[in-house]
């Protein structure tokens, strides 16, 4: 059984920019993405915390390279529409992949008393990625909307081209299981208003959390 989330839960949203869609950068000329429809689902989480007034945190990544489309100085590094933190919600300004580093997300969280949260955003394995394993080794009770993650295709040291639905593929189940417990959209909306007795916890690695 996976316990019904309350205000000990947060919501996590990384990065969602709009330089995230500037896809030659991040993915070469044949840049792409994966999951159109992350989006719809972040808002999905966002309107569940939000009217049951769960904590809710939103990081912004304001990178250190002059030439990012996430650089400070960027139009790109401004939130996509309804995404960004809204009044009394909390904005972790970062410039490394992990939300934890360099930020003080993780005192706000425990002084919160948050032992729980949920992952969405991008990129599914860059800083969803880095957060998600740091909030494992934190021994966070760590779950991933893995719907509600997108990322591109990766152009190998080889030359080759890696798609983006397979990198996604390749990153959740690298991370389910060990440093998080995976799930869709529609389950952990759910699970905002009653436990869930079909759905099982499987985060390993370190954590104790119930």
């Amino acid at each position: 059984m996976i316990h019904r989330f309350d205000n000990r839960t947060a919501l996590i949203v990384i990065d969602p920019q709009i330089g995230v869609d500037e896809l030659q950068h991040w993915g070469g000329t044949a840049g792409r993405r994966n999951n159109p429809g992350a989006e719809q689902r972040i808002g999905e989480l966002l309107g569940a915390w939000r009217s049951r007034g769960l904590p809710v945190f939103v990081t912004r990544h304001e990178s250190l390279e002059r030439d990012s489309p996430l650089h400070p100085s960027a139009a790109g590094c401004e939130f996509k529409d309804g995404l960004g933190p809204a009044d009394k919600e909390e904005l972790v300004v970062k410039s490394v992949n992990g939300a934890f580093f360099g930020t003080d997300l993780e005192v706000r969280l425990r002084r919160r008393g948050v032992d729980r949260v949920v992952v969405a955003g991008f990129f599914t394995n860059m800083c969803v990625e880095t957060t998600v394993r740091t909030a494992g080794n934190l021994a966070y009770d760590t779950y991933l909307s893995h719907d509600a993650c997108s990322t591109t295709n990766r152009i190998g040291p080889d030359g080759a081209d890696h798609d983006a639905d397979i990198v996604h593929a390749l990153s959740v189940a690298s991370l389910n299981g060990e440093f998080c417990t995976a799930l869709p959209t529609s389950d952990l909306v759910a699970l905002c208003d009653a436990d869930a007795p079909a759905l099982a916890r499987v985060q390993g690695n370190e954590s104790t959390a119930a």
